[in-house]
C-alpha cells in the first residue's frame, strides 16, 4: 500500500515549530556574539604567545575540538551540579556553546592574526598609533577581513550543531520535532518540515553573516573616480 503524506497534522503545531526556531536563532546569536569574544582574546594570546595564557589556551582549544559538543554539553549539564553549579537548559546550551565555538574561532582568528605582515606593524609603530587604534585597526579589522568566511562558516556549523541541546530538554526546533511527532505518528512529514527549517536557518545566518562582514568588516568604500583635467588627458593621449 503507498504511503499517503499528510502534513497537516504537522503545521496544526506551527507555533510550537516557530517557537523551536526562535530558541535556535537565539542561541546562536548569544553564543555567537560571546564565543567570538572568547576568540578574540584567545586569538591574540595564541598568535603573540602571551604566557602563560598562550598555554592555557593551547589546552582549552585541543580539550574542545578533540570531544563531541553532545559529551560537552552532558558534562556541563548533568556534572556541574555534582559541583554545586546549577544550570537550566538554556544557561547549559548557551555555556556549552560559547566554549564550543570560542575554541573554534580562537585558532581561526589566530591565523588571521599571524597572517598580518610585520611591516604593517611597524608602520603603525611609527606612526605612534595608541594601543586600542593599533590593535582595532592594524591589528584585528585586517584579521577578521580575512578569516570572515571562515568564521562564518564555523558560526553556521555550530547553529546546526545545537540541535543536541534537545537532549536535555531545551526547547530548540529539535526538541520541536521530537515532541510534535510523538504526538501524531507522522515522522517523515515532521523531520522533513524541520529539515527545511534548519536549510532556510542556516541560508538566512549565511547570508546575514555575509552582508554584515560586507558592511563592517570586509567591505571598504569605493573611492570617487575624479575628473582628469582635459590638458592632462590630452598630454597622455599624445604620448
Amino acid at each position: 500500500m503507498a504511503y499517503q503524506f499528510d502534513f497537516a497534522p504537522v503545521f496544526d503545531y506551527t507555533g510550537l515549530l516557530l517557537q523551536g526556531a526562535g530558541f535556535t536563532l537565539a542561541l546562536t546569536a548569544a553564543g555567537a556574539a560571546a564565543g567570538c569574544a572568547v576568540g578574540v582574546l584567545g586569538g591574540v594570546y595564541r598568535a603573540w604567545r602571551i604566557q602563560p595564557f598562550a598555554a592555557l589556551f593551547k589546552v582549552y582549544v585541543e580539550l574542545i575540538r578533540n570531544t563531541p559538543f553532545l559529551v560537552q554539553l552532558m558534562f556541563i549539564f548533568f556534572g556541574l551540579p555534582s559541583l554545586g553549579i546549577q544550570l537550566n537548559e538554556w544557561q547549559a546550551s548557551l555555556l556549552t556553546t560559547v566554549i564550543n565555538l570560542g575554541a573554534y574561532t580562537t585558532e581561526i582568528i589566530r591565523a588571521g592574526i599571524q597572517e598580518t605582515p610585520r611591516g604593517q606593524l611597524e608602520a603603525a609603530n611609527a606612526l605612534g598609533m595608541g594601543r586600542w587604534a593599533y590593535f582595532r585597526h592594524v591589528v584585528l579589522r585586517p584579521a577578521l577581513q580575512r578569516v570572515w568566511p571562515a568564521l562564518t562558516s564555523q558560526i553556521v556549523i555550530v547553529m546546526l550543531g545545537t540541535s543536541v541541546v534537545s537532549q536535555i530538554a531545551a526547547q530548540d526546533l529539535t526538541f520541536a520535532a521530537n515532541f510534535i511527532q510523538s504526538r501524531n505518528f507522522r515522522a517523515f512529514e515532521t523531520y522533513l518540515v524541520v529539515t527545511a527549517m534548519y536549510f532556510l536557518l542556516a541560508w538566512f545566518l549565511r547570508h546575514v553573516l555575509t552582508w554584515a562582514g560586507q558592511r563592517w568588516i570586509v567591505g571598504r568604500p569605493v573611492p570617487k573616480r575624479q575628473p582628469v583635467p582635459q590638458g592632462v588627458a590630452k598630454e597622455a593621449h599624445s604620448s
